[in-house]
């Protein structure tokens, strides 16, 4: 059982103040609809962790760390200048975002956040570390999910209320740090070897 808690408690530490809850934010604001996106969260953690722990370790013994390090923070820097270009969905209902609904918007998006994000890199190592791959997988979804729901569920109540401009700001600010971060360790580990 091991296999399974290890990885719950970690992902789910881990996951607290990271960019995909902040993403939790954005959607329950948006859509307003928590249980198709705690679904997109769900589905799209399964799919990620489970390709994280198959091809993340031969993935990274291809790039060196500091490569990494560079990609990251070039995708963090990335999004946090489309995080400061509002869509169409705050204005228009009639969105082409609105249209693919909740689950669909928040599964690709999920899937994308957690690209290159620590719980990926969590779950790739410890699928090496424990023998039981599929608790694994299963514990870092559940650590995503107590880490991510109740983030989905404040956010769906108080949505009325929320600035979207300011929380696009925000964003947008923890994105680039994010990258400046990422830059900043790439640095480091380029120096070092």
């Amino acid at each position: 059982m091991e296999s399974l808690f290890v990885p719950t408690l970690i992902v789910a530490l881990a996951e607290i103040g990271d960019k995909t809850q902040l993403l939790a934010l954005l959607l329950a604001a948006r859509f307003r609809r928590p249980w198709p996106i705690i679904a997109g969260i769900l589905a799209a953690t399964l799919a990620n962790h489970f390709a994280a722990g198959a091809l993340g370790t031969w993935v990274a013994g291809l790039l060196a760390p500091a490569q990494i390090g560079w990609l990251l923070a070039a995708s963090f820097a990335a999004v946090a200048l489309w995080t400061l270009i509002p869509d169409r969905l705050d204005e228009d209902e009639g969105s082409r975002f609105r249209q693919h609904g909740a689950f669909l918007t928040t599964l690709v998006a999920f899937f994308l956040a957690e690209m290159g994000d620590k719980t990926q890199v969590a779950t790739v190592m410890l699928a090496a570390q424990y023998p039981h791959f599929v608790l694994v997988v299963i514990g870092t979804t559940l650590g995503m999910l107590l880490a991510n729901v109740p983030v989905v569920l404040a956010g769906n109540f108080a949505a009325e209320r929320l600035p979207l401009v300011l929380i696009r700001r925000l964003a947008a600010c923890a994105f680039a740090t994010l990258a400046l971060y990422s830059g900043y360790q790439a640095l480091k580990l380029g120096g070092a070897a």
